[in-house]
């Protein structure tokens, strides 16, 4: 698996991420998560123009409580587009995060049975075995539209270049 150092930090601290990066432009690859109910989910389910992937460590932290509700309140105002929140948080986690705050447009993810969306697009922190923050927007033949490794965990990601980047996606 291949990895890279120098790309993310968390808290300051060097980190390293495990699995393929993801580039502009570069065709999605089909992965597979559980749902809050423990079924399978994969990305070749989603019929929507677009698809704003969400990617955070765990939904139990401030700044990942709000990317996940902000994401949640710009999928009211984003016709066809999906909008997916994928963790390491177990399925458990994402239900009574998701009841607790009323999240009722994305669709949250759990990764952490076998990494396998966090390994083909390269969010694996391998000294934690959580995913990195960023975003990954797709475009209607599932090419990489835009991609954002969030370089220091702790911050937010860009919210406004991943939803001008799905609304070029609709204007299309």
């Amino acid at each position: 698996m291949q990895k890279r150092t120098d790309v993310i930090t968390m808290g300051g601290n060097k980190m390293t991420l495990a699995g393929e990066e993801v580039k502009l432009n570069d065709k999605a690859k089909d992965f597979t998560c559980l749902k809050s109910d423990l079924s399978p989910f994969s990305l070749s389910d989603v019929k929507e123009k677009a698809v704003i992937i969400s990617v955070v460590p765990s939904i139990d932290t401030p700044v990942c409580d709000l990317q996940t509700t902000t994401f949640n309140e710009k999928a009211h105002e984003l016709k066809d587009v999906k909008v997916l929140t994928i963790s390491n948080d177990l399925p458990f986690a994402h239900a009574r995060f998701c009841a607790a705050k009323g999240i009722d447009s994305v669709i949250t993810l759990s990764d952490h049975k076998d990494l396998d969306f966090g390994s083909k697009y390269g969010f694996v922190i391998d000294e934690l075995r959580l995913l990195a923050r960023g975003i990954v927007v797709l475009d209607e033949n599932r090419n990489v539209a835009h991609i954002e490794y969030v370089s220091e965990v702790t911050n937010h990601p860009n919210y406004d270049k991943a939803i001008e980047a799905a609304k070029k996606i609709l204007e299309a």
